[in-house]
């Protein structure tokens, strides 16, 4: 090239030494490879905008991942990255080897990777040897760094020995990876197979159970807690004769046998084993030394967890009841309960079932605070003198009143140092199967839930008092409920509803959801509504999962047999066109009738017409400020929905046992009443009043139409 010519284009130049250039986001999951880098990836040689599962599907899984370590740790020390990657054919097969070096930087708002690189091929040196390992990353150190961080995040997350070992078997060492793991274990005087990776199932009967004292490697290892590198099989078969023919028929050439050595004790051996000749030079020494002390501090942490967890489990459900095939006419029960993620996986949610006389039973879920073992203790405690309350024959409100007299007399006033106060949420609930009724009291926990037989959900608040042990002298009024035929109940605590960040009124709009749009039967819904929240369930649930439980689950659920419930058989896909919805209020109670126009507006929450949901609103005030005005009486509220959606018919029925009929009266421009007449006869369809044996009725319908909203 004379002086003064322009210098060529970077594509030029890269294009002259057969390199290709690419570009990968993490933030948008695309990688951009222009004509070269598309070659070398055995894809047409043109420019391409490629999905990151594209790219993948090309390249050696043990490369791919390598590359997200290496860009880590390029970022962290602000310097270039290189790996090399082999390139996979459809076949699985490698075709070429490539090197890749690369710029990464990091976007802390997008939490993403910018990485722009070079693709070039090269020739395959052989492995194990320095120049093998120096094609891995072109820089050994940084490799093992690379490694070595990766493989110490993947073994501290690990929470089980099953997890420890899938993670082991997954590492892919810097330029020496092994064909074959194995991990042993130590029992008496001799050798357990804890795990093992890269033998076919019943290669390891001859190595399970045997002696310490047997001319073994890994046996040798355990007695001396010093580490056996074996580069050939002259050597093995020179150092080990006896046990070689058990090693010969496995085909591989270099071994690795390390202690795994936890506060001074050796507790096992790791065996690393290669097809192919590996020196094991210092550097590889090393890299071997550090994964075994990862995976031996892993496998002690996993074993004390999976003991704490076998304790804990054992704890728990001893506390639990454990409800089997229930005989109750005309109804079925189905409950879950999953423990905390954190700590002891011990707390203080619970259920029961209470049988008691006369055929009727008693369900109770409540929630004691505090997630520790104490909270446990107390709540096994509270659960017994509930049943034994339940059982004396007292009526709901006094079971709970003797239960908050319990609770508060745990607390040891005398001492300051024993003083720990503590409270508990209740729902107590006494079933008469025959009649359906439902005996309410409530103590500062959650209301239940509805399910009817079209699948509409309603909460149906209940009159309670304080959490049991606040004020030994609280009371406990009581709600009766009707359960229909087809109806579910939904019990729980405060966990299904407020986990992941909802609170209690978004978290009800999350279960509601899950409540109508579900069609099984009972055990299926119990376990759809703790799926949803925490994934699958189990009386006992371990895993990473665990881990992301912010607190106890309980669930209780009761439903009548009928079409919807699904009581011991699927649910059909038609259900029944009929909601209701009953309340009474009475004199004392003006505060209800704000309940009464929630109940209404949950019956009607998929209503087509908002004005007319409105208008019934209105219409229902007014019918039941009425009663409680102009009578001594009570008022019965009986709402009913009718017929398909798009051209239902909802009807209000407000009952009272006063004689008096209402009348309609011409009120003056500034008067405060005597326009609820007026406004019925104004808003609704259809309206009356009907004379009963004792008392009357006033009602309205609304038609709703498919144009309407």
């Amino acid at each position: 090239m004379r002086t003064g010519e322009p210098l060529p284009a970077v594509q030029e130049v890269l294009a002259a030494l057969a390199t290709g250039q690419w570009h990968w986001s993490t933030a948008t999951g695309l990688v951009t490879v222009d004509a070269e880098a598309a070659r070398l990836l055995g894809l047409p040689e043109e420019r391409a905008t490629l999905r990151e599962s594209q790219v993948r599907a090309r390249l050696h899984p043990v490369d791919w991942n390598e590359i997200a370590g290496v860009i880590q740790l390029a970022v962290a020390e602000g310097t270039l990255g290189e790996v090399r990657v082999r390139i996979m054919d459809e076949r699985g097969e490698v075709v070429r080897i490539t090197r890749s070096r690369f710029k990464p930087s990091f976007d802390p708002h997008k939490r993403a990777y910018e990485v722009i690189g070079t693709l070039q091929e090269v020739t395959e040196p052989t492995p194990g040897t320095p120049a093998g390992r120096g094609a891995v990353t072109g820089d050994w150190r940084r490799s093992r760094e690379a490694f070595l961080l990766d493989a110490g995040r993947a073994l501290a997350e690990a929470r089980s020995t099953a997890e420890v070992l899938r993670v082991a078997a997954g590492l892919s060492m810097p330029g020496f990876s092994p064909d074959g793991l194995a991990v042993f274990g130590v029992e008496a005087d001799r050798l357990t197979i804890i795990g093992h990776h890269g033998q076919q199932p019943g290669d390891e009967d001859p190595f399970t159970h045997m002696s310490l004292q047997t001319d073994y490697p890994a046996a040798e290892v355990v007695r001396t807690g010093r580490a056996v590198y074996l580069s050939t099989p002259e050597q093995y078969r020179s150092r080990y004769p006896v046990t070689w023919p058990l090693a010969a028929h496995f085909g591989r050439r270099s071994w690795a046998f390390l202690p795994l050595t936890v506060a001074g004790r050796t507790m096992g051996a790791w065996m690393a084993a290669f097809t192919y000749p590996v020196a094991f030079t210092p550097d590889e020494r090393s890299v071997l030394t550090t994964v075994a002390r990862m995976l031996a501090q892993a496998l002690s942490r996993a074993g004390a967890a999976e003991t704490q967890r076998e304790l804990t489990d054992g704890l728990q459900r001893s506390m639990l009841p454990m409800l089997g095939p229930q005989e109750i006419p005309g109804m079925s029960v189905a409950a879950r309960y999953v423990p905390t993620g954190g700590g002891l996986q011990v707390g203080g949610d619970w259920y029961d079932m209470i049988p008691l006389p006369g055929g009727r039973f008693a369900l109770v879920i409540g929630d004691v605070q505090g997630h520790d073992v104490r909270a446990a203790g107390l709540m096994g405690q509270l659960r017994i003198a509930l049943r034994a309350y339940a059982s004396e024959g007292h009526r709901p409100d006094a079971v709970l009143s003797r239960a908050s007299r319990f609770l508060h007399g745990m607390t040891d006033d005398d001492d300051p140092e024993l003083l720990d106060l503590r409270f508990a949420t209740c729902l107590y609930v006494e079933v008469d199967p025959a009649s359906a009724t439902l005996d309410v009291a409530r103590a500062g926990h959650p209301d239940p839930a509805i399910r009817m037989a079209d699948g509409t959900v309603l909460t149906r608040p209940t009159a309670g008092g304080l959490p049991l042990g606040i004020d030994p002298d609280a009371d406990y009024p009581t709600t009766r409920l009707t359960l229909e035929p087809g109806e579910t109940m939904l019990l729980c605590t405060d966990g299904l509803i407020e986990t992941g960040g909802h609170d209690l009124e978004t978290g009800w709009k999350r279960i509601r959801s899950i409540l109508e749009d579900h069609q099984g039967d009972l055990e299926a819904l119990s376990d759809a509504l703790v799926q949803a929240v925490h994934g699958p369930s189990s009386h006992h649930t371990t895993g990473p999962l665990a881990d992301r439980r912010e607190d106890d689950i309980a669930v209780l659920l009761l439903c009548r047999e009928g079409e919807g419930c699904g009581c011991g058989e699927t649910v059909t896909a038609v259900r029944p066109t009929v909601r209701r919805a009953m309340l009474t209020v009475a004199q004392d109670e003006p505060e209800r009738i704000a309940v009464a126009r929630h109940q209404l507006r949950e019956l009607l929450h998929d209503w087509i017409s908002a004005d007319q949901v409105d208008s019934a609103v209105l219409l229902l005030s007014e019918t039941l400020t009425n009663v409680l005005v102009h009578t001594d009486a009570d008022a019965l509220l009986l709402a009913e929905v009718h017929g398909e959606a798009g051209r239902r018919r909802m009807r209000v029925e407000v009952t009272d046992t006063s004689d008096d009929l209402p009348h309609k009266r011409r009120p003056g421009e500034l008067a405060s009443s005597g326009r609820g007449l007026m406004l019925i006869e104004l808003l609704a369809d259809t309206w009356g009043v009907d004379p009963r044996g004792e008392g009357k009725s006033i009602w309205f319908e609304l038609a709703e139409s498919a144009q309407d909203g």
